[in-house]
């Protein structure tokens, strides 16, 4: 705290607050009895996050490079490197600097994911111990894919959904509840779990598709109906005052593209939209990259770059029909 620059009354302060700091672990079988924190910080105080990445960023300060080559939210930290040799000196340069000072790199959770590779077939070693390649990896509850795709994320997501739409079942599907409060607590609780980061995705109709049927047969099975009672989906999203979840997408991915676009030329995320990478594409049909969905968004809205930069005047162009009010 004091390299950091903290006052040295609040620092006086927080000593006094973890001195002689004791606590106890509640488990389903009950609980522990009292033991004395001896090492780490003293788990479930409000100020024991902001302490922990105040001690990551001293220690890291002399090997920790800018962003995106180095990322870091609390003790999950993703290197990234344009060749395996590379990786392996940064590796090494991470364990010297934490164990030095008490600290590990786990060789257990500790992966490497190669993207676009065109050369040999090499491994990434820490310490003469072989790193474990993957083919995809989970950060801050994305999953990251090595070809690109977010086809698995997708199905993530949809099984977030499902996972919520269970909790609040005993809700949904009561029949003494009317389908306009179903309707906001599938909004509330449901919705968010399958939006959850697909703000920075490039969804493909198909993907796009996919989320919505999972919707759909969420809302049927909130209203008591199958697709034998023949009833158009218009109906069941207007009756239960639930919009489309594709418009939802959209209008979640052009508030985030806003919000980048609106910070200072210097922010990460705007340098990496516009990022231009070297070497050619592959052969056959492109990609579906971030920025033709963001170009065809602002289309299909009529807007510009300019209109993502000022705030009033985005959300007002891109607010979706939420609540689909309209009964065909």
């Amino acid at each position: 705290m004091r390299k950091s620059g903290v006052a040295e009354k609040y620092v006086r302060v927080v000593q006094d607050m973890y001195e002689r700091s004791r606590t106890v672990v509640r488990c389903a079988v009950g609980q522990t009895k009292e033991f004395k924190v001896e090492v780490g910080l003293h788990q479930g105080l409000a100020l024991s996050p902001f302490l922990f990445a105040i001690v990551m960023d001293q220690l890291s300060e002399e090997v920790r490079q800018e962003a995106p080559w180095t990322m870091m939210f609390a003790d999950d930290i993703v290197i990234c490197s344009e060749s395996r040799e590379q990786v392996e000196e940064n590796l090494e340069r991470w364990r010297f600097a934490l164990e030095r000072r008490r600290m590990k790199v786990s060789r257990s959770k500790t992966e490497y994911m190669c993207v676009n590779e065109r050369g040999g077939r090499g491994t990434v070693r820490l310490q003469g111990e072989e790193v474990k390649k993957v083919q995809e990896f989970k950060y801050l509850g994305s999953t990251v894919q090595s070809n690109g795709e977010c086809g698995k994320e997708v199905k993530k997501r949809v099984q977030a959904g499902w996972n919520g739409w269970r909790k609040v079942s005993g809700v949904l599907c009561d029949r003494k509840i009317s389908a306009r409060i179903k309707g906001k607590v599938y909004r509330t609780v449901v919705r968010p779990a399958m939006l959850y980061g697909l703000e920075t995705v490039s969804l493909r109709q198909r993907q796009e598709s996919e989320l919505e049927v999972a919707e759909l047969k969420m809302l049927r099975f909130s209203l008591g109906v199958t697709r034998l009672d023949r009833i158009r989906n218009e109906y069941i999203r207007g009756t239960a005052h639930v919009g489309r979840l594709g418009d939802k997408v959209r209008e979640t991915r052009l508030k985030w593209f806003g919000h980048v676009q609106s910070r200072e030329s210097e922010y990460i995320g705007r340098r990496m939209l516009g990022i231009e990478l070297p070497g050619r594409r592959q052969r056959g049909r492109p990609k579906r990259r971030y920025m033709d969905g963001i170009n065809e968004d602002m289309k299909l809205v009529g807007a510009s770059i300019e209109d993502a930069e000022d705030r009033d005047r985005r959300r007002e162009m891109i607010r979706c029909d939420e609540f689909a009010d309209d009964l065909p």
